[in-house]
């Protein structure tokens, strides 16, 4: 059997000859009178040549090609003088229909939106929002002491418990809650990827007060060495030299030795942990206290939730949502004239 070439050569070398038979096979037809009815019926159809749109051009294209071209080139000048204006704003964002408004990861893996996040206290009895607020700071890692000083001055009492999800643990928000006298609970977030490698985590590790050591899984003390400064945080450096010939390395660390660092409040945050260790209901708690108010004012706002622009303007329509809120959960705890009796006193 001929290879490709030699069929490609052969149609190449033979065209004049290839077509003349294609003609002589037609006279055959009519010496066979296969022809006989001399009807014919015309038609034409178009079949692909080797060569794509890609590389075809007309006056046409090339007309359509340019103005695409000048298009390009006016929004190329646009998108300029927009990041001009986004590198001056100091989180290197801009939003054309609301300035104020910013783009945020929510919950779904991948996904975001651009919109503001709300910030909610809601008691656990009664489920009633006793302080909210509007930002546009899309992490809630700053915001737990704030609402927690919102919260107790709603409620007007100097003690009082705070329960919130991992997205709002930050060390010195915790530690200024605990300086405050907030009791709170929140889980720590596991963002060390040494689990997941099959490495003991700090988490592994357990603190002996008295002697100011660290005992290992392996149970060696990581002695204290030195402290120093990293972010602004004072920290103390733990290690031992045990680590070489410890049957545990592999699962530890692939360093010299494993260190460990110890912050100059770390010991409220294990206060912290240890509180909802003994109290692991309080999560549970808090979604069924919290998230439901979100639900049912999203559901109530559409699809579309924020109608208004600006930080200042959405607030003003997050209020007139929680007063809804809160009017109808009244009104269910002590019906319509229990609460317009209130309202009159």
């Amino acid at each position: 059997m001929p290879d490709f070439k030699t069929i490609a050569d052969f149609r190449k070398d033979n065209g004049e000859a290839i077509r003349k038979v294609c003609r002589e096979f037609v006279v055959l037809c009519r010496r066979l009178e296969l022809f006989s009815e001399a009807s014919v019926a015309i038609d034409g159809s178009k079949f692909k040549a080797v060569n794509t749109r890609d590389r075809n051009f007309t006056q046409a294209k090339i007309t359509r090609l340019n103005e695409k071209i000048a298009t390009l080139r006016q929004e190329i000048q646009r998108l300029n003088g927009l990041n001009t204006q986004m590198m001056q704003t100091e989180d290197k964002q801009i939003s054309l229909t609301d300035p104020d408004a910013r783009s945020m990861a929510t919950s779904g893996r991948g996904s975001g939106m651009v919109g503001y996040n709300v910030q909610s206290a809601v008691d656990t009895k009664h489920h009633l929002i006793v302080a909210h607020e509007v930002t546009n700071v899309g992490s809630d890692r700053s915001q737990l002491s704030r609402m927690t000083e919102q919260a107790r001055a709603a409620i007007g009492s100097e003690a009082i418990e705070a329960v919130a999800d991992r997205g709002y643990y930050s060390g010195e928000e915790i530690v200024a809650c605990e300086q405050a006298g907030i009791t709170v609970y929140l889980p720590k977030p596991m963002t060390s990827g040494l689990l997941a490698k099959g490495r003991f985590g700090k988490q592994d590790f357990v603190y002996v007060v008295a002697d100011d050591v660290y005992l290992c899984p392996a149970g060696e003390q990581l002695t204290y060495h030195y402290t120093n400064e990293e972010e602004g945080k004072t920290l103390r450096r733990y290690w031992t030299t045990a680590c070489q010939a410890c049957a545990l390395k592999s699962k530890c660390t692939t360093g010299k030795e494993r260190r460990i660092s110890r912050w100059e409040h770390e010991a409220v945050l294990e206060t912290v942990q240890a509180r909802l260790d003994r109290n692991p209901a309080k999560m549970r708690e808090r979604r069924q206290t919290v998230e439901h108010p979100f639900g049912t004012i999203k559901s109530w706002m559409g699809a579309t939730h924020f109608q208004m622009k600006t930080l200042k303007n959405v607030g003003t329509e997050m209020a007139l949502h929680v007063l809804a809120y809160n009017m109808k959960r009244v009104i269910s705890i002590l019906g319509v004239g229990g609460l317009m009796e209130a309202i009159r006193a």
